[in-house]
Order: structure tokens, then C-alpha cells, then sequence
């Protein structure tokens, strides 16, 4: 009969080998304070931690965990990615964090919940979502 073949398909879920690659590195600086800020998109979920002048320290996203496809805008991803900055935020000392938030996607509050939970105590939370006021121009009445 033969062997039977396994094949692994990828993009199932977090990716393992790529979330421990990302937390070996860490970062030299040390940070007390810190602004995290996440853009929530209907496609992926990013986040990227900043020092208080907006020097970016550490970033990550669905995509860069390993997510793929329509797994990228899921709750469960953008929680991977708060707990992913959250850890990183412990390793180089962040006690408190301003979140600054950008986008109507599914992650807005999971990233949070998830960064909050590794301990990193949430100054103010800031909504920076663009809102359109009045729309675009009407067409011009047809003429026939």
C-alpha cells in the first residue's frame, strides 16, 4: 500500500517558530513609559510601541504572527499581537502606556485587553479614528 502522506498546511493559526524568533530579540533601551499605538484595519490588525516622543521600539502585526488570509482581522489575532507587545513592553521595563487607537476593524479591543493583561498599566486611551463630516460632492443632475 505505501505511506501515507501528511501534508501541514500553513496559515492555520499562530505561527510558533515565528513569534519565538520576534521575542529573542530584545530591544537595549529601557522604557518606563510608553505609547501603544494600534491600527485596526477590516484586514490585519498592527500595533506598534513607541517611546514618549514617538520613537517606534517594537512593532507587530496579525501578518507578522504567522495569521494569514481572513485570519489576519480576527479578534484572536489582534489579541496575539497585544500579548506579543505586552511581553516585549515586560522585557525592557514599560510600567504605564498611552494607547492611541486607529480604525473600525474587529482588534480594536482585543489588542488592549491582551496588552493590559501582561501587566502594563493604561494611562488614557485615545480614539484618533478618522470621521468624515460632511462626504463627498454629489454628482450633477443628469441632463437628458
Amino acid at each position: 500500500m505505501g505511506k501515507k502522506r501528511i501534508i501541514k498546511k500553513s496559515g492555520r493559526g499562530l505561527d510558533p517558530g515565528r513569534k519565538e524568533r520576534a521575542l529573542s530579540k530584545v530591544s537595549k533601551r529601557h522604557l518606563e513609559k510608553g505609547i501603544l499605538h494600534v491600527e485596526a484595519t477590516f484586514n490585519n490588525t498592527k500595533a506598534v510601541l513607541t517611546d514618549e516622543k514617538g520613537n517606534a521600539v517594537v512593532s507587530s502585526s496579525a501578518g507578522a504572527l504567522g495569521f494569514s488570509g481572513a485570519r489576519k482581522s480576527t479578534p484572536y489575532a489582534a489579541a496575539k499581537v497585544g500579548e506579543f507587545l505586552g511581553e516585549k513592553g515586560a522585557m525592557i521595563g514599560l510600567k504605564e502606556a498611552t494607547v492611541v487607537i486607529c480604525g473600525v476593524g474587529a482588534g480594536r479591543e482585543s489588542v488592549l485587553r491582551a496588552f493590559t493583561g501582561k501587566g502594563i498599566q493604561v494611562r488614557l486611551i485615545k480614539d484618533v479614528t478618522p470621521v468624515p463630516h460632511n462626504g463627498p460632492r454629489p454628482p450633477k443632475p443628469r441632463r437628458v
